[in-house]
């Protein structure tokens, strides 16, 4: 690594959006993106000179509605579909679950807490209003998972449980994106909070980069910041040119 003030360093920059660049909200569709963060995440992207993407569970339409239409990055679904260098690609012949998701939503259409939430391709299961509903959730999706079969996988979150794409994945994204310019022999930096991160985390450490976990619980991130408010005050400061990645406390 350079020096613990080296903000030239050749990083590229990956990041979580859920309970990371937003607090998690009680409604996926409730976050709040706090006043000077595209700024912030913009000054990023010059400074690494586009090595910048977010790489998040959401979808790349839905994170660009949030931020507005970003010039960096954007993986959504895990990985699965890439918006890179303003061109969006997702894999061929993947099955539209929107029966799967009318069956879910009329499953717990007396639960109102319970949110199914449509990712085209995957669906996701939250339970945080109504935290005594999470046996049966995560029932009804493990028999959804079982019926779809190898092509799917489940992805347990924060009070949320997904089905994805078997061939999705936050580490296979990162990866992708590091084999070529604008990230291709920079320092790879990974920041999130949950248990979908991890395998994010587990690329940047074998790429010998620096990955941050953000609260508490088991991590295989090497440096830790108490919460996401936590990481975008640094984010901020290290748009600014004052602090970077090599000044971060270990894990």
């Amino acid at each position: 690594m350079k020096g613990p003030r080296d903000l030239d360093a050749p990083w590229a920059l990956f990041l979580d959006f859920d309970g990371t660049l937003v607090d998690i909200a009680e409604r996926p569709d409730a976050v709040v993106v706090e006043a000077g963060l595209p700024a912030s995440l913009s000054a990023l992207w010059q400074r690494l000179d586009g090595a910048l993407a977010i790489v998040t569970g959401r979808t790349v339409e839905v994170v660009t509605g949030f931020l507005g239409d970003p010039g960096f990055d954007v993986c959504g679904m895990h990985g699965l579909e890439r918006r890179v260098g303003g061109r969006l690609s997702r894999p061929d012949g993947l099955a539209d679950l929107g029966t799967d998701v009318a069956a879910l939503r009329s499953a717990f259409a007396d639960r109102p807490g319970v949110l199914v939430e449509d990712k085209g391709v995957g669906v996701a299961l939250h339970w945080r209003l109504a935290p005594e509903a999470e046996a049966d959730a995560l029932a009804a999706m493990a028999a959804l998972a079982a019926r779809l079969g190898e092509g799917y996988r489940i992805q347990d979150g924060k009070a949320v449980r997904e089905i994805v794409p078997a061939a999705s994945g936050k580490g296979g994204a990162i990866r992708a994106l590091m084999e070529h310019p604008p990230y291709l022999g920079r320092i790879p930096v990974f920041a999130g909070d949950d248990r979908t991160d991890e395998s994010g985390f587990e690329a940047v450490n074998a790429l010998g980069g620096i990955s941050i976990k953000l609260g508490d619980g088991p991590t295989a991130a090497a440096h830790r910041l108490p919460s996401a408010p936590a990481f975008r005050a640094w984010l901020h400061r290290w748009a600014e040119g004052v602090t970077g990645p090599s000044d971060l406390p270990a894990s």
